[in-house]
C-alpha cells in the first residue's frame, strides 16, 4: 500500500535558494507565494507532502503554476524501489532525493528570468519536454536530443525538480512547448504520454495492410492505439488483463480486443493471420511475460518495439529474433519532435483521448494516486490537481 509520511517542518529549500522569495511579474500579475506545497521523493516508498520554497526562476528560466501532472507508471515503479532508479550491482542510482517527482504536465507561465525563453511570457499556457537535454554531448550534437548522456528528466534529479507541486521551475535549455487554452486540462496533461506513443508508433512502421498488435492499454498503450489508428493498419489488436482498459481502446479504434487472462491469445493471432503471425508487436506492459508472447506472436520479418520501464530483467530465447525469424527490434524512448504534432493532432480531433483520464485528485490524496496506477484494476491516467 502507498503511504504518505506524515508532513514535516515548513521552508524546505530545494535548491539552496533563498527560500523567502516573492515576485510580482508584472503589473497586474498573480502574488506568488515564498512556500508551496509538493509531493517529495525521499527514498524508496517514502512520499511526502511538504511545505518547500517556491524556486526563484534565474537568468534564462521560466516558473510555471502547475495546472494538473500525471501519475505515470514510472513513478510509481520508482515509488517500489525498481533497479533502474535505484540501482543494482550493473548501474547506479538514477534518482537524488529527495526530488519533487513529475514529468507529465501543464501550466501557465507566472514569472520569468532575465533573458527568457524566446517566445515564452507571463501568461502563457505551456508544457516542457520531459527531458532537458545539455546540448554539448555526443547524442545531442547528432540531433538526438532524447539520448542526452546527462539524461535530465523531470521528477528524478536534483536539477530538473517534477510537477507534482503548485509550482515548477524550467531550467534553462528546457524544450518549451505553448499550449492552447481550447485544449481541456485532461488533454494537456496528457501531452507528454501521448508524445511517447506517437514515437513508439513512429518507430514501429505500421502500414495500411498490417496486422498491428499494441499489448498494454494504460495510458501509452492507448495513446499507441490512437496514434496507430491514424496510420489505417489493416487489423489493430490490443491485449490488455483489464476489461475496462479494453472498452477504451475499442473506442479509441481497435478492431480486436483480447484479455490476457480469458483468451487464447497466441491461437486467435494465428487465426487472424493465416498462421503467419502479425506484422507489428509494440509491447507497452512492462510484462517480461508480454515480450515473450510477442516474439512468438510475430511473422518472420516482422517488427518488434519496446516501450517499458521494466520492473525486473526479462530472459528470452534470442533464437527466436535471429536464426528463426529476422525480426527488427526498436528500443522507443521519449517522445523526441512529437510535441507540436500532439498538440497539433489533439487541436484538430484526430488524436481522440476519450476515457484516458479516470481520476484527478489534489496533491494531498497522492499516496492514493499512486496506489489507484499501482493496482490498475479501477484507473488508467490519474492526474493530481495542486
Amino acid at each position: 500500500m502507498y503511504r504518505s509520511a506524515a508532513e514535516p517542518a515548513v521552508n524546505v529549500g530545494l535548491d539552496g535558494r533563498e527560500t523567502g522569495w516573492r515576485a510580482t511579474a508584472m503589473a497586474g500579475a498573480e502574488r506568488i507565494p515564498s512556500t508551496m506545497r509538493a509531493v517529495r521523493c525521499c527514498g524508496p516508498g517514502d512520499y511526502r507532502l511538504e511545505q518547500v520554497a517556491v524556486p526563484a526562476p534565474g537568468r534564462g528560466e521560466v516558473l510555471i503554476r502547475v495546472e494538473a501532472c500525471g501519475v505515470c507508471a514510472s513513478d510509481v515503479k520508482c515509488f517500489g524501489g525498481a533497479p533502474l532508479f535505484w540501482g543494482d550491482a550493473n548501474r547506479p542510482a538514477y534518482v537524488e532525493p529527495p526530488v519533487i517527482p513529475g514529468h507529465e504536465f501543464v501550466g501557465r507561465v507566472v514569472a520569468v528570468g532575465d533573458d527568457p525563453p524566446a517566445g515564452v511570457g507571463v501568461g502563457d499556457r505551456v508544457t516542457s519536454e520531459q527531458i532537458v537535454p545539455c546540448s554539448k554531448c555526443r547524442h545531442c550534437r547528432r540531433g538526438a536530443y532524447h539520448l542526452c548522456a546527462a539524461n535530465l528528466i523531470y521528477g528524478f534529479r536534483q536539477a530538473v525538480q517534477g510537477a507534482m507541486a503548485e509550482y515548477m521551475a524550467f531550467p534553462v535549455g528546457a524544450l518549451i512547448h505553448r499550449v492552447p487554452d481550447s485544449l481541456t486540462t485532461a488533454q494537456a496533461a496528457l501531452i507528454e504520454p501521448l508524445a511517447c506513443s506517437v514515437h513508439a508508433v513512429e518507430r514501429s512502421g505500421v502500414a495500411l495492410g498490417d496486422v498491428a498488435v499494441i499489448a498494454g492499454a494504460g495510458t501509452l498503450g492507448l495513446g499507441m492505439v490512437a496514434a496507430a489508428r491514424l496510420r489505417s493498419p489493416a487489423r489493430l489488436v490490443v491485449l490488455d488483463r483489464f476489461d475496462h482498459r479494453l472498452k477504451v481502446a475499442e473506442a479509441l479504434g481497435a478492431d480486436l480486443t483480447l484479455n490476457v487472462e480469458r483468451d487464447p491469445i497466441e491461437g486467435i493471432i494465428g487465426d487472424l493471420t493465416d498462421g503467419y503471425g502479425c506484422d507489428v508487436y509494440i509491447e507497452a506492459t512492462g510484462s517480461p511475460d508480454a515480450v515473450n508472447a510477442g516474439l512468438r506472436m510475430l511473422r518472420k520479418g516482422g517488427s518488434f518495439v519496446e516501450f517499458s520501464v521494466m520492473s525486473r530483467e526479462t530472459c528470452t530465447d534470442w533464437t527466436i529474433i535471429g536464426d528463426a525469424k529476422e525480426l527488427t527490434v526498436y528500443g522507443a524512448h521519449l517522445g523526441p519532435g512529437c510535441y507540436p504534432k500532439v498538440v497539433e493532432y489533439l487541436m484538430r480531433g484526430l488524436l481522440r483521448t476519450e476515457g484516458i483520464v479516470t481520476h484527478e485528485m489534489p496533491l494531498d490524496r497522492h499516496a492514493e494516486a499512486f496506489e489507484l496506477v499501482h493496482s490498475g484494476g479501477d484507473s488508467i491516467k490519474v492526474l493530481l490537481r495542486p
